[in-house]
C-alpha cells in the first residue's frame, strides 16, 4: 500500500544534508528513492502482532460463560492421545485485559482477536461430524471462534463483562500504545442448511435494530429464491462448487451462508457494521476468506471505510501459496489490502520445522525486487495459525523462527501459545485451539522459547531498521544467515547488520561484499564492535547478533545496492 508520491526534492536535500559526501551524480539521485520508500511505508509496518482466538486464551470472567446453553466444553475423541474442543472455554475480553502487559511485556504491540459479533446459541446441527484431520467439518460445533455471525453489530453475549466491553479493551490496549486488529468476515454468516431440526439463529442475518434481514430457512442455496423472497436476498444461490467444476470461491463454503457480493445492500451492511467496530476503538482489521469476494467488492468497502478513517490498516487471509495470486490484494485497483504471507509461511516451516531445510529456501519467499506485490514490507508474516497444523518444531526451531520472523521484512504475527511451543504440530482438531489459561501463561517465563523471542521482539521494538527497513541479503545458505535493515527518514538514519545461525554449534560468518565498514554496537549488550573491509563474526548456536549503525550508509557498493531495491519495491508499488 505504498504511496506513489516521491517529493524528490526535499528528499534528495535531506540525504545530502544527513551524508556530507561528494558522490558521482548517478549515486545521490537514487538516494531521493530509498528515502521516499521509508516516507511511505504505512505506520503499521511497524507493528508485532499478537494473535489470540478469545474464547482459548484466558478465562477472566467465569460470570459470562453461558454455561446453560449447552455449548461449553465439547471434547472430541482424542488425536494422538490429545483431544479437541468444540464448544466454548470461557476466553473473553477481560481475560486479554488482565494479560496485557504480559503481551506487551514479550514485545508484541498489536493484539489480533477472533470476531467479536454475535454467533448463534447452540451446537450446529449440520454439516460433517469433526474428526482428526478433518476440516470444515462442524457437526456439534460452537461458534466458539466467532466466524459465524449473524448480527455484526452486536456483541457476543461470550465476550464481555461488566466495565469490560469491546470498548473498553481497546481502551485498555490504547493506554498501553498497544494496537486492537479486529477480524472481520465479508464473505458469509453462520451455518444455513442440513440442519436436522430449525435451530435459531442459524441461516439468519440481523440488523443493527435486530429486524431480521435474511434468512437461509434450512434450504440449499440452490433452493434459494433471491427474486422472489426478500429473506433470500443477500444470499448467492450457486452451492459449493467443486475444483473441477470451476472456481472454489464463486461457490459457498461448507454449508455457510454465502453472501451476494453482488447486492449493494450486502456491501452496506458490512460498511456500516464495520465502521461500528472502528467507532468501538479497533485499530486495524484482518480480513478473514478475503479471496471468496471479488475484487471489485473489497475494492469498494475498502474506499469506504478509508473515507471515514484514512489511512486505515486492513490485511485479509487468501489461503493460497503461490505469491502471484495472493498479490493481487495488495495492488491499490483492488483495494490496496496487503495480506497474510503464506508462500513465507510455507518457507518458514520447512526451514524452521521438522524437514530442516536451509536458509535459502526463505529467499524465494523474500520478493524484495521485482516481486508481485505492492509491497513486500507490509505482509502480515507468521509460521502458523489457527486454520492449519502449528509448527512442529523443538524449542530451538521456535527460537531460531522467531530470531528470523522479528528482523526480516514484513509485520510478525505469533499465535498465543506459540512463545511455549503449545500445541505443536497439533491441527484444529488435534489440539490446535486448545485452551491456554491463566496458570501457562504465568508459568510461560519458564520455558527457553518464551526468554529468546521477549529478546529478538523487545529489540525489534526499539529498532527503527528492524520494524521498517529495507533488506539487504548477504548470505542465506545452510545454517546461517546474514542481512542489513537500513533505514534513512526524516534525518533518522540506522542500518541493522543481522546475523543468523540456527546449526548446534557455534560459527563464524564471513562477508566480503556489500560489507559497511566502521564501528557498530551490539544492539544486546552494547559492546562497540569495529568491522574492516571483512565482516567476519561469531554467532552462538541458535543464535542471534545484531550490530546496529546510527549513520547514513557511505559505502558505495552497498548505497547502489539499496538504490535498486528501493526502486523496485516503488515500482511494484505503482505499476
Amino acid at each position: 500500500m505504498i504511496r506513489p508520491s516521491l517529493l524528490l526534492a526535499s528528499a534528495l536535500a535531506l540525504v545530502l544534508a544527513g551524508c556530507g559526501t561528494a558522490e558521482p551524480p548517478a549515486q545521490t539521485m537514487q538516494a531521493p528513492v530509498l528515502e521516499s520508500f521509508h516516507g511511505t511505508l504505512e505506520p503499521f509496518a511497524s507493528e508485532t502482532v499478537y494473535f489470540v482466538v478469545t474464547d482459548r486464551f484466558v478465562n477472566g470472567d467465569p460470570g459470562n460463560d453461558h454455561r446453560d446453553q449447552g455449548t461449553f466444553d465439547i471434547p472430541l475423541a482424542p488425536c494422538d492421545g490429545v483431544a479437541g474442543n468444540i464448544g466454548y472455554l470461557g476466553g473473553d475480553f477481560k481475560g486479554i485485559a488482565d494479560n496485557l502487559d504480559y503481551i506487551r511485556d514479550m514485545g508484541f504491540s498489536a493484539v489480533w482477536i477472533t470476531p467479536v459479533v454475535d454467533n448463534p446459541d447452540e451446537p450446529f446441527t449440520g454439516g460433517e461430524p469433526p474428526g482428526c484431520g478433518t476440516i470444515l467439518s462442524d457437526r456439534g460445533k460452537t461458534g466458539y471462534h466467532g466466524y459465524w455471525g449473524v448480527n455484526f453489530f452486536e456483541t457476543d453475549e461470550h465476550l464481555p463483562s461488566p466495565g469490560m466491553q469491546f470498548s473498553d479493551l481497546a481502551g485498555a490496549m490504547h493506554g498501553r500504545g498497544m494496537k486492537l486488529v479486529l477480524d472481520i468476515v465479508g464473505n458469509h454468516g453462520s451455518p444455513a442448511w442440513t440442519m436436522t431440526r430449525d435451530q435459531p439463529k442459524f441461516g439468519k442475518l440481523y440488523g443493527r435494530d435486530g429486524t431480521l434481514l435474511a434468512d437461509h430457512q434450512n434450504l440449499h442455496p440452490t433452493e434459494l429464491d433471491p427474486v422472489g423472497n426478500p429473506l433470500h436476498a443477500f444470499y448467492n444461490a450457486t452451492g459449493p462448487v467443486d475444483a473441477k467444476d470451476g472456481s472454489i470461491f464463486d461457490g459457498n463454503l461448507a454449508q455457510l451462508a454465502d453472501f451476494d457480493a453482488a447486492n449493494p445492500a450486502v456491501l452496506d451492511y458490512m460498511v456500516d457494521a464495520y465502521l461500528h467496530w472502528i467507532d468501538q476503538g479497533a485499530d486495524a482489521f484482518r480480513i478473514d476468506t478475503i479471496a471468496w469476494m471479488p475484487h471489485a467488492f473489497w475494492k469498494q468497502f475498502t474506499d469506504r471505510i478509508r473515507e471515514k478513517r484514512p489511512g486505515f490498516f486492513m490485511f485479509g487471509e487468501a489461503f493460497d501459496y503461490d505469491a502471484a495470486n495472493i498479490a493481487t490484494y495488495t495492488l491499490p485497483q483492488n483495494g490496496g489490502v496487503s495480506v497474510l504471507d503464506f508462500p513465507m509461511k510455507q518457507a518458514m516451516d520447512e526451514v524452521f520445522g521438522r524437514a530442516g531445510a536451509g536458509f535459502e529456501r526463505l529467499a524465494s519467499a523474500l520478493f524484495l525486487e521485482g516481486g508481485p506485490y505492492a509491497n513486500p514490507y507490509e505482509l502480515a508474516t507468521f509460521y502458523d495459525n489457527h486454520d492449519m497444523a502449528r509448527m512442529d518444531a523443538s524449542d530451538e526451531g521456535f527460537i531460531d523462527a522467531h530470531n528470523w520472523l522479528f528482523t526480516a521484512r514484513g509485520i510478525p504475527v505469533v499465535y498465543y501459545g506459540s512463545e511455549t511451543g503449545f500445541m505443536r504440530g497439533r491441527a484444529e482438531h488435534a489440539g490446535n485451539r486448545n485452551y491456554f489459561g491463566q496458570a501457562r501463561v504465568d508459568a510461560a517465563s519458564d520455558s527457553p522459547i518464551h526468554a529468546q523471542l521477549t529478546r529478538i521482539a523487545n529489540l525489534r521494538r526499539q529498532s527503527p531498521a528492524l520494524q521498517r527497513g529495507l533488506q539487504v541479503n548477504l548470505v542465506l545458505e545452510g545454517d546461517v544467515a546474514a542481512f542489513y535493515r537500513v533505514y534513512q527518514h526524516e534525518g533518522v538514519a540506522q542500518t541493522a547488520l543481522v546475523l543468523l545461525n540456527k546449526g548446534d554449534a557455534a560459527t563464524r560468518i564471513g562477508i566480503d561484499a556489500l560489507v559497511q565498514s566502521g564501528a557498530w554496537r551490539d544492539a544486546f549488550d552494547g559492546a562497540t564492535v569495529e568491522i574492516g573491509e571483512r565482516i567476519d563474526l561469531e554467532v552462538p548456536a541458535h543464535g542471534v547478533r545484531v550490530l546496529l549503525r546510527d549513520t547514513p550508509v557511505d559505502a558505495p557498493a552497498l548505497r547502489e545496492r539499496l538504490a535498486v531495491l528501493a526502486g523496485a519495491t516503488h515500482g511494484a508499488a505503482v505499476r
